[in-house]
């Protein structure tokens, strides 16, 4: 009997439950980085974390409800100011978290270099399409740029890759106590 892609990729049906508890706790997670670092949350770590650690769609749908889960809290909780500037900024950063994902999955679909350096140019180019996008939509914006000063370009880099790093060990972790299934990871994951 032939597998059909989505059991190569997930793990059969009866997985379900595992992923959606593995996503929740993600995204509970999220949600301690928000409180955290509110403007300053590892959006680009958790993009590579996904790209790593799930097939295409699921990391985009991941890294699309750890982003919503971010601003329900920024804007439930931390009071962020409710004005269109505000919200079109918001839609900027689900698009860059996003297209942040789709940098690390190619990296990890393209990239044959070995897997302990896929996991940190996926790490890398995630980074690097995040800030970079940000850094176009704020040129675009007419903002200023001290967003882009080192010393604060270095505090984002830090805590995204503590965040990233957290995440797989997280990742570990849980695959050591069953919760995640190592072998129902996308055949194109740098983890296994």
């Amino acid at each position: 009997m032939m597998q059909k892609e989505s059991d190569v990729i997930h793990g059969s049906s009866h997985g379900l439950g595992r992923r959606l508890f593995w996503a929740g706790t993600l995204i509970a997670a999220s949600v301690a980085f928000s409180l955290g670092f509110a403007c300053a949350v590892p959006l680009a770590g958790f993009a590579a974390f996904a790209a790593l650690t799930t097939g295409r769609n699921e990391a985009l749908l991941l890294v699309l409800a750890v982003f919503l889960a971010n601003q329900c809290v920024g804007f439930g909780l931390l009071h962020y100011p409710q004005t269109t500037e505000t919200f079109v900024w918001g839609a900027v950063l689900g698009v860059v978290a996003l297209a942040a994902t789709l940098g690390a999955i190619w990296t990890r679909d393209h990239l044959h270099i070995g897997r302990f350096a896929t996991i940190g140019a996926a790490f890398l180019v995630a980074f690097v399409v995040y800030e970079g996008l940000l850094f176009a939509a704020t040129a675009i914006s007419g903002h200023g740029f001290e967003a882009y000063a080192m010393p604060v370009v270095a505090r984002i880099f830090g805590i995204n890759a503590a965040a990233f790093v957290g995440l797989l060990a997280l990742h570990r972790l849980a695959a050591a106590v069953g919760v995640v299934d190592l072998t129902a990871v996308s055949r194109g994951s740098a983890l296994t």
